[in-house]
């Protein structure tokens, strides 16, 4: 009786550690690095008068103005002094195109939890974000976004345990390095560019989180430092039920939030064409 008892705790003891050593492996574990630094998928350019075909086969088509009667910003109000023009260095119709810097920008998160009994806000950020733009200063309404990629591996927030969680558990990111989102449509951006002016509008499209696409809309607020170099800011909230992002079950954690705030800050500067 004794040795079968033995026995049945020897075994009880293998499945407890074999239990530990995957939920550590699986929630805790060390995770792949970044597989280089990012790049802007670069934009096939739409011409601002008698468009052209593409072939079907490049890269995905950039966002451009939603072609709809409520294109109207705030942007267009008259403001109280005539806004100084966006110096021009190229012809008229030509676009000038613009790469997220990464050493400038920065991609956040933010959900509510309670930790410990102690209702916080959890952020998580990376500068690890590219993507470009092209904009033709004398016409906003040509404006066009390409795909926005963040690598998830690199995000951070004021734990190590949560980071390995992340991108063990909850993002996977071994196996989907980057977050992607795609534009569809931009809505109410219209006039011509000026310096130090905020032009505010919305950015639609397919937000890519692991192997799930749902269609978010981002609010952005974007402002001319110069010719070369733009500023601006994009918030979106989502739902981590919608792409399946669940909680590692700890004793400590609690009452995590379902939204999830994204917010991209940047900083774009001019690239030769």
């Amino acid at each position: 009786m004794n040795r079968s008892r033995l026995i049945l705790g020897a075994v009880v003891a293998l499945i407890v550690v074999a239990i530990g050593f995957w939920v550590f492996n699986s929630v805790l574990g060390d995770t792949q690095p970044a597989s280089g630094p990012m790049t802007a998928i670069p934009i096939n350019v739409q011409p601002t008068s008698a468009p052209q075909p593409t072939d079907a086969a490049a890269d995905p088509a950039p966002a451009t103005l939603a072609e709809t009667p409520a294109a109207a910003t705030s942007a267009s109000a008259a403001p109280t002094e005539a806004p100084t023009a966006l110096p021009a260095n190229t012809a008229p119709n030509e676009v000038i195109r613009y790469q997220i810097v990464a050493d400038e920008s920065q991609v956040s998160f933010r959900i509510a939890e309670d930790l410990r009994g102690q209702r916080i806000e959890a952020v998580g950020t990376t500068n690890q974000v590219a993507g470009e733009f092209a904009v033709n200063p004398s016409d906003l309404t040509t404006a066009q976004i390409g795909v926005i990629r963040v690598n998830a591996r690199t995000f951070a927030t004021d734990s190590s345990n949560r980071d390995r969680a992340i991108r063990n558990f909850i993002l996977n990111t071994d196996q989907y390095e980057f977050i992607t989102f795609t534009p569809t449509s931009i809505e109410g951006l219209s006039g011509s560019g000026a310096l130090d002016q905020p032009f505010t509008f919305t950015i639609k499209g397919d937000l890519t989180i692991r192997d799930i696409t749902r269609p978010v809309a981002f609010e952005a607020t974007v402002r001319a430092e110069s010719a070369e170099r733009l500023v601006g800011a994009a918030t979106a909230t989502v739902k981590r039920s919608d792409y399946n992002l669940q909680i590692p079950s700890v004793p400590f954690v609690a009452n995590v939030s379902d939204e999830v705030v994204l917010t991209i800050e940047f900083v774009a500067l001019a690239v030769t064409q």
